[in-house]
């Protein structure tokens, strides 16, 4: 479960994260709304078609209690050389992103956010507990339990479905 450090939190909304300016955000701001937290990179194969669609699930719903709460990591292949704030910059000027990124993280290994070992302990993927890739997504609920995990190459679009569940709208 999560490596060898054990994940006593119950839900996300137990976190304290640094936004890209590096000021602290307490998760429990979001509680009741229904999360899709993913690991972005913007040098990514899979980065304009998740940060389009992502930009297009989070204007159809954030009205309706979804959040996307998005993490620049550049732990693969480095494809995320990017301070945080120019992961930010790049992310609201180019595809319009309205959701928040975070401060760059790390998804795998022993300095993994704690954040991220709350998500991975959650839900394991394809690849066990491990991040396989940029774009992971989980999806929580409004009480910040992690209900999906889904890997790169599930588009944001092809989860609809499920976030309109989570959202009591399905």
């Amino acid at each position: 479960m999560g490596g060898n450090q054990s994940v006593p939190e119950k839900s996300i909304h137990e976190f304290t994260v640094k936004d890209a300016k590096g000021k602290d955000v307490d998760l429990s701001i979001y509680k009741g709304k229904v999360l899709l937290v993913v690991n972005v990179a913007s040098k990514c194969g899979f980065t304009d078609s998740n940060y389009t669609q992502l930009t297009e699930v989070y204007s159809k719903y954030k009205d309706k209690g979804l959040e996307i709460l998005a993490f620049p990591c550049n732990q693969f292949l480095q494809q995320e050389p990017a301070t945080s704030q120019e992961v930010e910059e790049f992310a609201c000027t180019r595809y319009k992103a309205e959701y928040p990124i975070f401060q760059k993280i790390r998804c795998n290994g022993s300095d993994t956010a704690p954040v991220y070992k709350f998500l991975k302990s959650s839900k394991t993927g394809f690849a066990g507990s491990r991040i396989k890739w940029n774009f992971t997504k989980f999806l929580l609920d409004g009480e910040g339990r992690v209900i999906h995990r889904y890997g790169s190459t599930t588009s944001p679009l092809s989860i609809e479905g499920d976030i309109k569940k989570a959202l009591g709208i399905a």
